[in-house]
């Protein structure tokens, strides 16, 4: 089926009407970078958690989702259903430091934390990488879901795609800043829900797929429902749920998940307008995240098992879409494509929203690390904020023509994901434990960042004797080593930086103890943090429980299993009741 002129007239509606919000916040934007990266620290925690789902929810989401169902089952998603973790413990330990910490980017909290030549080497070198390489990686694997979308539903080439939703999505992030990103976020959050909820219902009616009782029993789909592995067959429990919950959580840096928060997690955070509203706004986001928003899509790949069974049919029904692009993943716009006029241009504009959603976030996201902590930290320093704001734009353009050029050169969602997680396993432990272990500084996160890439080269370009989760595994293991023993051998970040940095952190915790000490047997009482470290970390793990048992009870309503479902939901509404409770006894500035 192709767009009908309704189905084009709502995508030009939802373009027209971004652009309007961009324009018409532009020119407070542009006012300083405080309001185009920040929006000027006074956002409320409602509107900045959907931001960060909007974010999340990608075009090349429901992607990966659906190669994953499809691939290992329901089950497979415990692949990023584990970042819930690190999620949690964003929320309830790292948030409100995050805030208290009153920096532009999470980059210059570098220079905050550590001190000399290694963290201003440390905080150029992560913007340049952050900017460019990292931030080219992630809109490139966005770029690749629009590319197959356009193919598959919208009928035309990749690249005209790319052109015409890039475009747009330049214009308003350019000129309007992260308000016009967290404005458009909610309205694009908004249409991706309703789409893919809509699209949902519709698809499993389907006469070919016969409803939600007869998809869960067709022979194609009965063993790929289950929310757990197969615990009898190590090959398969192993690297689906034991690695992603052993490991994968806290050892990789991936976008929206960063162990101990970062990038537009962080971002988002900075520019709340207190502590409490920055816990709320990641609390929400983890919610909705994991909880709310996955079921639409994995029903969608489930029915896809019926229409389209193996690669080889999806690509009899569309044989113009490009080999190098035909993949389990591709599925997902492939059932789109079942969709009657009107709701097909819905679901159209709702993809090309969180397209443009993840865009824009990384590309506001990027130029602020390379404007505030590469161009001003080391080019030029006594820039007006009217260049900083110009710097910005043209940043801001040079990363989208690289982030969508590499979505041109990209063959698979999955492959993208295994990428971003090699390339920061290990590392994750650092972020964790920097705010609460004084001994960490700036030479541990080099030597970390280097190993880190080094031994993904290796396991990408030479060694392919492992699979994926074993390369993850001894990628962490070897890092991690690398990293700790590289602490101890290499000079600590100076006394001075340590107590400015506890002063104004308060992070608490027996880890600064050692520097206490030493300021007091200096004649500088520095006032011991007892901080909430127990009560925090029971919230994190009462949290990931409460918002799993909202997972699993959705999916056992779903499938109808009635009594599970309803002692899940049992489980959920105590965890909550306990999180309510809790809330108010967390200490907040």
């Amino acid at each position: 089926m192709t767009l009908t002129t309704l189905d084009w007239s709502i995508v030009a509606v939802y373009f027209l009407l971004v652009l309007i919000v961009g324009l018409m916040v532009s020119k407070k934007a542009g006012s300083s970078v405080s309001e185009f990266f920040l929006s000027g620290r006074n956002m409320p925690w409602w509107l900045l958690g959907v931001s960060m789902v909007a974010t999340t929810f990608s075009a090349d989401t429901p992607n990966l989702v659906t190669g994953l169902v499809r691939e290992d089952g329901v089950a497979g998603n415990w692949a990023w259903w584990a970042f819930l973790l690190t999620g949690m413990l964003t929320v309830f330990v790292y948030a409100k430091l995050w805030r208290r910490s009153m920096v532009l980017t999470d980059v210059e909290f570098y220079e905050l934390r550590y001190s000399g030549q290694a963290a201003a080497f440390l905080r150029g070198f992560r913007a340049l990488y952050l900017g460019l390489i990292f931030n080219v990686v992630v809109m490139g694997a966005v770029s690749l879901a629009a590319i197959k979308f356009g193919e598959i539903v919208l009928g035309m080439p990749g690249w005209l795609t790319l052109l015409i939703a890039g475009s747009i999505t330049i214009a308003y992030s350019a000129f309007g800043g992260l308000k016009a990103v967290v404005i458009t976020d909610f309205v694009q959050f908004i249409l991706a829900m309703i789409g893919s909820i809509w699209a949902c219902w519709y698809l499993i009616n389907l006469e070919e797929v016969g409803g939600l009782s007869t998809l869960l029993e067709h022979k194609n789909v009965l063993d790929k429902t289950a929310l757990l592995p197969d615990f009898s067959n190590p090959s398969i429990w192993v690297p689906v749920l034991m690695v992603p919950l052993a490991v994968q959580w806290w050892a990789s840096y991936y976008p929206g998940a960063e162990p101990g928060g970062g990038g537009y997690i962080a971002q988002r955070m900075f520019s709340a307008k207190d502590e409490k509203n920055a816990i709320g706004a990641t609390l929400l986001f983890n919610i909705a995240h994991y909880a709310l928003r996955p079921w639409p899509w994995i029903l969608i790949a489930l029915a896809s098992l019926v229409i389209f069974p193996e690669l080889a049919d999806i690509q009899s029904v569309f044989p113009n879409l490009s080999e190098d692009k035909l993949g389990h993943d591709v599925a997902y716009p492939a059932m789109l494509t079942l969709l009657p006029p009107g709701l097909l241009g819905l679901v159209a504009a709702s993809l090309i929203a969180a397209f443009m959603s993840t865009i824009s976030t990384q590309l506001n996201l990027g130029a602020s690390y390379l404007v505030n902590d590469f161009y001003q930290r080391f080019i030029k320093p006594d820039a007006t904020q009217k260049q900083l704001v110009r710097a910005a734009q043209l940043f801001t353009v040079i990363s989208a023509i690289m982030g969508l050029g590499l979505g041109l050169l990209l063959t698979d969602a999955g492959q993208a994901f295994r990428l971003l997680l090699l390339l920061g396993a290990g590392t994750g432990l650092i972020y964790i434990l920097r705010w609460f272990w004084w001994r960490i500084s700036a030479a541990t996160e080099i030597i970390a960042m280097i190993a880190s890439l080094l031994i993904a080269g290796y396991f990408t370009f030479f060694q392919h004797t492992f699979e994926s989760w074993q390369t993850i595994v001894i990628g962490a293991g070897l890092t991690t080593f690398i990293w700790i023993v590289a602490t101890f051998l290499t000079p600590p970040t100076d006394d001075a930086t340590l107590r400015n940095f506890y002063r104004k952190i308060k992070p608490g915790g027996p880890g600064w103890d050692a520097v206490i000490a030493k300021a007091h047997a200096e004649g500088d009482m520095i006032q011991k943090e007892t901080g909430q470290l127990p009560l925090e970390i029971l919230c994190v793990l009462i949290g990931s429980i409460t918002v799993f048992a909202v997972l699993f009870a959705t999916g056992n309503w779903v499938y109808g299993n009635a009594s599970l479902a309803g002692m899940l939901t049992l489980a959920s509404v105590c965890g909550a009741a306990f999180l309510f409770w809790a809330w108010g006894k967390l200490r907040t500035e």
